[in-house]
């Protein structure tokens, strides 16, 4: 597939309008939405603006590729775009951006795709092909430059795979001087300039493979010797071998994402940010060869994101460590949970008696997924902290949580105490024989990790924690309807005051463990979480369709879907209006969401499905007043929103 092919003609701008950063991207994305080849603006929107808060997609010297890899997107598509004026895009060498790269790639893309697009990556580390594309002036020449670069390269890389076939089709003789020359440079390998890398990005699109194209070509340029695994969309790539890594005399690795590092113990590791392979691969080479890093000294399962997270805070820590937990049970929630609720409705229909009842209760309850809640919670929190060694202790400590009815907040003390038990351990155990490396993972770390994770669960956080569990589902059953109607109030609110973010999974976190704790009578804290969480995009598509003038046509348009995220749960469609006008749209919806989970309680609604909106409405005791409190919530916060926000001003 050539380039080109991606980078339509229909789609490009050669002089983009925008002055700012968001301009930039709003541009871009309307292009793309014009041309057909995404189906939800806002949702794509909210894509790239995700991959920009994990890092800058300025790359520096005048280039920026937002790019996204989303359901939102028809067709893989490369938006190339020029502003001659030049945009700040928070670039990495702090310089404006003049060319500009948007990727849209769909979910599940096809691997030729995927190399197209890695192979587009690659030609942007050209500073003389970027200066080219800048002098262009029309599609039809960026076009044409593309093609003529692509032939270029394959031309090159036809040559390289004709030489190699040569040499494989060589006489014996040949085939045995060459593997004599080969076994020779093998043992001079020791004094050789050879060092390895890994790069990787959280999309895998386009970084991953920019970085690796750098450090070959700076390595080329140093006379050093390099090989660079790439963990790509497709999944790691020239995966480096055990002699390549014992030969190498340090190991870059330039990644944005968990990259798994237990192949390298003992050897100099740089770790840093993948947008350093890009900008910075003279410094990281010098820096591997001279061993100008720290020693790596891991257990199975070690891993790294990059460098920048030792540099988080201690909450951003924790809310990390937290959200791998919950990440892993949201299955379990949601598909044992709805199981559990078409229980109850066929309960109703044909009694406790029938098979179907007692089947779907089987799968969705205690004895099925419901019984691996609080155990895969705490596992994957402890292994969050303490990679794989953690996650069996990890695992263990929930289900004795589970056992002595600590429930959920049992569950959260085992998982972090697991992951920093093992973190401990590694700190005790690196004093020991190097020669006995190979027990730590295998006997050292399950042994004392579950043995000093269980004792603790056993003699002081199992009883400390059921007295508390015990205590607030107490509370919760005997508070009167006024504190009911508060609490409710406040878990809607919650659910909008960051929408996705921590508040919004505290709420929910909390209602999940009241319901998994005490059982379907506390299905009140599940409907209070719910209708709040459906309130904001609710209220966004209202207010864009009762009040136009207040918005943009692009804003309009993705108001509608709204519509659909709103009654199916998913809060977080409202963001990028939120980040647009943050004290107009939080504030409105965080009113909104407060009236809706109030009224589900001061209406005794009892909701037994973790998830699904609309979709498990009928699920409820009084679905029609569900519905209700969701409606009069998304109608005060779209009236409030509408009659706040000020008409956009027309330009003549």
């Amino acid at each position: 597939m050539r380039i080109t092919d991606l980078m339509i003609k229909e789609v490009m701008i050669m002089d983009l309008k925008a002055t700012t950063k968001a301009e930039a991207i709003d541009e871009l994305i309307a292009s793309l939405n014009k041309s057909g080849r995404i189906n939800d603006p806002e949702l794509f929107k909210e894509a790239i603006y995700k991959r920009e808060e994990q890092s800058s997609t300025g790359i520096g010297g005048g280039i920026a590729m937002p790019h996204a890899k989303t359901i939102a997107v028809n067709e893989p598509t490369v938006v190339f775009a020029k502003s001659k004026a030049g945009i700040d895009f928070d670039s990495l060498d702090g310089a404006p951006a003049h060319v500009f790269f948007m990727i849209a790639a769909p979910e599940g893309a096809g691997n030729t795709h995927l190399r197209t697009l890695a192979a587009l990556s690659k030609l942007l580390i050209d500073a003389d092909f970027i200066e080219q594309l800048m002098n262009t002036k029309t599609p039809d020449e960026v076009t044409a430059l593309f093609d003529e670069k692509q032939q270029s390269e394959e031309e090159q890389a036809k040559k390289e795979a004709e030489k190699k076939a040569t040499t494989e089709a060589a006489p014996a003789e040949t085939k045995a001087e060459t593997k004599s020359k080969t076994e020779a440079e093998t043992k001079a390998d020791s004094s050789e300039d050879f060092v390895v890398a890994v790069t990787a990005c959280p999309t895998g699109i386009a970084h991953t493979f920019m970085a690796e194209d750098a450090l070959l070509k700076k390595a080329k340029e140093m006379g050093v010797s390099i090989r660079v695994e790439t963990n790509g969309a497709e999944g790691a790539k020239n995966v480096l071998t055990e002699d390549e890594i014992r030969r190498a005399k340090g190991v870059i690795i330039a990644a944005g994402k968990k990259v798994d590092l237990d192949r390298f113990h003992g050897k100099p590791v740089l770790q840093r940010p993948v947008a350093d392979g890009i900008r910075k691969p003279e410094e990281l080479i010098t820096k591997a060869l001279n061993g100008d890093a720290p020693i790596l000294q891991a257990d199975a399962g070690s891993s790294t994101s990059s460098a920048d997270e030792e540099k988080t805070s201690i909450g951003s820590t924790l809310y990390k460590n937290l959200m791998n937990g919950i990440s892993h049970m949201l299955p379990f929630v949601v598909g044992g949970g709805i199981l559990l609720a078409i229980s109850f409705l066929i309960e109703q229909a044909a009694g406790s008696d029938s098979p179907l009842f007692q089947l779907l209760q089987t799968i969705g309850g205690g004895d099925g997924a419901f019984h691996f809640l609080i155990p895969v919670l705490a596992g994957f929190i402890a292994m969050s902290i303490g990679d794989r060694s953690a996650l069996m202790p990890g695992m263990v400590g929930g289900l004795m949580a589970v056992n002595a009815n600590a429930g959920f907040l049992g569950g959260l003390a085992a998982g972090f105490l697991a992951g920093y038990v093992i973190l401990g351990l590694r700190r005790v155990f690196k004093y020991l024989p190097s020669a006995i490396d190979g027990l730590k993972s295998i006997m050292l770390y399950p042994v004392f990790g579950l043995l000093i994770t269980g004792a603790a669960m056993y003699y002081v956080l199992s009883p400390i924690f059921s007295w508390i569990n015990v205590g607030l589902i107490d509370i919760l059953n005997n508070l009167g309807t006024g504190n009911m109607v508060l609490l409710g109030v406040i878990l809607g609110g919650m659910m909008s005051v960051d929408m996705g973010g921590p508040f919004n999974k505290a709420a929910y976190t909390f209602s999940i463990g009241v319901f998994t704790s005490s059982g379907n009578e506390n299905g009140l804290m599940m409907a209070a979480v719910m209708a709040g969480g459906m309130v904001p995009p609710l209220a966004i598509a209202l207010a864009t369709t009762f009040f136009k003038n207040k918005f943009t046509e692009q804003e309009r348009k993705s108001g509608v879907t709204n519509y659909v995220l709103g009654l199916s749960f998913i809060t977080e469609g409202a963001i990028p209006f939120a980040a647009a006008d943050p004290l107009r749209v939080l504030t409105s919806c965080i009113i909104g969401s407060g009236i809706a989970g109030g009224l589900t309680q001061l209406w005794g609604i009892n909701l037994p499905a973790p998830h699904g909106g609309i979709f498990v409405a009928a699920l409820a005791n009084h679905a029609l007043l569900f519905l209700l409190a969701v409606a009069i919530g998304a109608v005060v916060s779209g009236l409030i929103l509408g009659l706040w926000k000020k008409p956009i001003e027309v330009k003549a």
